[in-house]
């Protein structure tokens, strides 16, 4: 059952961010059309697959990293490398998952244009059906949550 709760607690949160990103960003992807600061240089190109650095992304994943340690924060668990790993793994699937809601449920975009050809910020890292960060990033999210299942 914990497996499960987790799996909803991904999507459930992700489905949530994606909504309220799309009506934030609509058909401008990667925060293009907002009036946010961008840093795009070699460092930025790495770490981002190939996209500049927003101000709206740093903090959007800023206060999503924050929100998901609240709850030990708070008291609700203790700070341990399992709690962590757990954390970690969340993010990861949370970030995945939302980035992946975020073309379906966009009217702009749906399922039939989730294609590099239609997604100019993910198209220069595009392997095969999806993304090169959802085939890295995902196993790692994997291990993470195997990990701290483990510990």
């Amino acid at each position: 059952m914990t497996h499960v709760l987790f799996v909803f607690g991904v999507a459930a949160c992700a489905a949530a961010f994606a909504c309220w990103e799309i009506q934030i960003e609509g058909s401008a992807g990667w925060a293009s059309a907002l009036p946010t600061w961008r840093v795009d240089n070699a460092f930025t190109r790495i770490f981002f697959s190939g996209r500049p650095l927003t101000g709206y992304h740093l903090y959007a994943h800023l206060f999503v990293i924050l929100i998901a340690h609240l709850p030990v924060w708070l008291g609700f668990g203790r700070i341990s490398a399992q709690g962590e790993a757990k954390i970690w793994s969340f993010l990861i699937f949370f970030w995945i998952t939302e980035d992946f809601l975020w073309f379906a449920f966009n009217p702009e975009f749906g399922l039939k244009r989730f294609r590099p050809d239609h997604i100019w910020w993910h198209a220069p890292t595009w392997w095969w059906i999806m993304p090169r960060d959802y085939w890295v990033f995902g196993p790692i999210g994997g291990v993470l949550y195997w990990w701290a299942q483990r510990l």
